[in-house]
C-alpha cells in the first residue's frame, strides 16, 4: 500500500549550519557581498562607533542589510522586519542570527536619507562599470506617491476662508440661540451653548494661525501632518496629497540611473533630473525622451545648454471657446525668420518687434521669463482679420527667450516618432512594478528629505533585482569583486596585522596544546 510522503521527525537531531541553507544563487549572497564592500561612513551614513563601556551597539551594516532584504521582498515595516529576523532563515544567514529591535531598525531609515541617496548613485556607477548601462538614450518620467497626510489636513487660502466663514455662521446662530434662552432662564441649555461657542473660538484661532503660517510660507497650500506634502493631480481630475517621484531610465536594460522626489508637478522638473543623470553617469552628452507634461522652454533650454539632447513631446496647440482664432491662424502657422527677427503670417505679412524685452511673471520667481512682442500695421486692412484675432489693434505674437530651443526640440520630436515611442517601453513598467506589484504606492515617512531617502532605496532595490535577473548572483558578485570604487571598504591595518600574527603562530605550532599556550 502506497504511503504519503513523510518529513523529518521534529525531535530528530542533525548537524547543519546557516551556510548550508542558502543556495549559491540566492540574492541574499549579493546583498551581503555588496554591503560588506562598502565604506558606509564615507557615503554619509550615521555609523555606530565601538565604545569602551556600556552595552555594545549593532554594526550599521546590519540595518542596511535588513532594509535591502526587506524592500527586495516587499517588507518595509520595522515591526515586520523584526519578526522576519527571528523566523526567516535567509535573514538569519544574512545577519548571522542577530535580531535587532524594531525601534533600531526604524531609526536607521529615518536617520540616513543622505546615505541612501548616495548609495543609489554609487550602485549606478557600479552598473555602468559592469557594462549594464548604454549611456545613450534615457527616458524620464514621474509618478505620484501618496504622502502620510490626509486631504483634511491640507489647506489652501480658500479652504481656510470656508472654515472661518462656517465658524462665524455657527457662532452667530449660537449667540442668537443664547439670547433666546436668556429670556427663558434655561441654565442647562445656556451652559451647553456657551461650551460650543468656546470650542468655535478655539477652532477660529487655530485656522487664523494656520492662515498666518500659509501667508508667511509664500506657498499656495500647506499640510499639517507632513509640511512638505502637497495636493497634486494624480490622474484626470483626481487629486491626492502626494510626492512626485522622478526617474531617469537607461534604455539598454531599463535600469534607473537617476531619481529624486519633489513636491510639485512635472512642468519644472526636467532640468534637475536630466542633470542628475548626467552627473551620476559622468557623460558628456545623451538623448532624453520625455512626455508633454515636461514641455517647458526654460527646462529644455537648460538641457540644451548642458549638451543634453531633448525629445520632449509638445502639447497640441489649442484655443479657448471664446477665441475667434481659427486653426489655420494659430501661432504654429506663423513662420519665424531668424535672420531679421520677424514673423511671416499665413497672408504673407511681416510682423516686426521693437526689440524690447517684456517680463512674464510666474508663480515663483524662477518660473518667470522674458519675451518680445511682434506686430504689423497690415492687420487693420487684412480681409481675414476676423478669423485671426479679436484684438482691435491687430494680431500680436509673443516670442519667449527660450523659443529657439523649443522649436529645435519640437523639430526633433516630429523627425523621430519611432524613437519617441520607445519611451513608454523604457520607463512605464518600472512604476508599475514598484507600485502595483510591490505595493510601494505610498510613504509612511514625513518630510521631503526622508521621503527622498526611502524612494532612493526603492529604486536601488529595483536596480539590484533587475541586474540579478540579467546576470545572475554569481556573475554579479564576480563583477563586484573586480569593481574599483573609492567608496569600497578597506581592510583595517590592525586586522591585517593580527591576521598575519595568528597565521605565523599557527604555522609554528604542532598541536592544540601549543596553540592554547601561545594564545595565553
Amino acid at each position: 500500500m502506497m504511503q504519503h510522503i513523510t518529513g523529518i521527525p521534529r525531535n530528530q537531531l542533525f548537524f547543519s549550519s546557516l551556510e548550508d541553507t542558502i543556495l549559491p544563487e540566492n540574492p541574499v549572497r549579493f546583498i551581503d557581498a555588496f554591503v560588506e564592500a562598502l565604506a558606509l561612513q564615507t557615503l554619509g551614513f550615521s555609523v555606530q562607533t565601538i565604545k569602551g563601556e556600556g552595552r555594545p551597539s549593532f554594526d550599521t551594516k546590519i540595518f542596511l542589510k535588513i532594509y535591502l532584504y526587506g524592500y527586495l521582498n516587499g517588507l518595509r515595516s520595522s515591526r515586520k522586519l523584526e519578526k522576519e529576523c527571528a523566523r526567516n532563515i535567509e535573514l538569519q544567514w544574512l545577519l548571522c542570527a542577530i535580531i535587532p529591535n524594531y525601534h533600531s531598525i526604524s531609526d536607521f531609515r529615518k536617520q540616513n536619507p543622505t546615505g541612501l541617496k548616495n548609495l543609489f548613485k554609487l550602485f549606478v556607477s557600479f552598473l555602468k562599470d559592469a557594462d549594464l548601462i548604454g549611456c545613450e538614450i534615457i527616458a524620464i518620467d514621474g509618478t505620484k506617491s501618496r504622502a502620510h497626510n490626509s486631504k483634511k489636513a491640507n489647506f489652501n487660502q480658500k479652504k481656510i476662508e470656508r472654515h472661518l466663514a462656517y465658524i462665524e455662521e455657527r457662532t452667530q446662530e449660537y449667540l442668537a440661540e443664547l439670547a433666546k434662552n436668556d429670556l427663558q432662564d434655561n441654565s442647562i441649555t445656556i451652559t451647553k451653548i456657551a461650551e460650543k461657542i468656546e470650542r468655535l473660538k478655539k477652532n477660529k484661532l487655530r485656522y487664523e494661525l494656520l492662515e498666518e503660517k500659509l501667508k508667511g510660507s509664500g506657498q499656495p497650500q500647506i499640510s499639517t501632518t507632513d509640511q512638505d506634502a502637497r495636493a497634486l493631480l494624480v490622474q484626470g481630475v483626481v487629486v491626492e496629497i502626494s510626492y512626485n517621484i522622478q526617474a531617469a531610465v537607461d534604455n539598454k536594460h531599463n535600469l534607473v540611473v537617476a531619481t529624486h522626489t519633489i513636491n510639485r508637478n512635472d512642468l519644472n522638473a526636467l532640468g534637475a533630473i536630466a542633470l542628475e543623470a548626467k552627473e551620476n553617469l559622468g557623460l558628456d552628452t545623451f538623448t532624453v525622451l520625455v512626455d508633454k507634461g515636461y514641455h517647458n522652454g526654460r527646462e529644455i533650454a537648460q538641457c540644451i545648454n548642458n549638451n543634453i539632447t531633448t525629445i520632449v513631446a509638445h502639447p497640441t496647440p489649442g484655443r479657448s471657446k471664446e477665441s475667434v482664432t481659427q486653426p489655420e491662424y494659430l501661432v504654429a502657422q506663423f513662420q519665424y525668420n531668424k535672420s531679421d527677427d520677424t514673423y511671416t503670417c499665413p497672408q504673407g505679412e511681416i510682423l516686426k518687434t521693437t526689440g524690447r524685452w517684456h517680463k512674464k511673471s510666474g508663480r515663483t520667481e524662477q518660473s518667470g521669463y522674458q519675451f518680445k512682442k511682434y506686430r504689423t500695421p497690415a492687420c487693420k486692412n487684412c480681409p481675414v482679420n476676423h478669423l485671426c484675432t479679436s484684438r482691435t489693434a491687430g494680431r500680436e505674437i509673443d516670442r519667449s527667450e527660450y523659443a529657439q530651443g523649443v522649436e529645435e526640440n519640437n523639430k526633433r520630436y516630429q523627425e523621430n516618432p519611432q524613437l519617441y515611442r520607445t519611451r513608454q517601453e523604457i520607463n512605464e513598467h518600472i512604476f508599475g512594478t514598484i507600485k502595483r506589484q510591490w505595493g510601494y504606492n505610498h510613504t509612511n515617512l514625513t518630510g521631503l528629505e526622508k521621503v527622498n531617502g526611502e524612494h532612493s532605496l526603492i529604486m536601488l532595490v529595483y536596480n539590484i533585482k533587475r541586474s540579478i535577473n540579467i546576470l545572475g548572483v554569481s556573475d554579479l558578485i564576480a563583477k563586484l569583486k573586480k569593481w574599483n570604487s573609492p567608496y569600497k571598504a578597506k581592510a583595517c591595518f590592525v586586522c591585517i596585522t593580527n591576521y598575519f600574527r595568528l597565521l605565523k603562530i599557527v604555522l609554528q605550532i604542532s598541536c592544540y596544546r601549543c596553540l592554547k599556550k601561545s594564545m595565553q
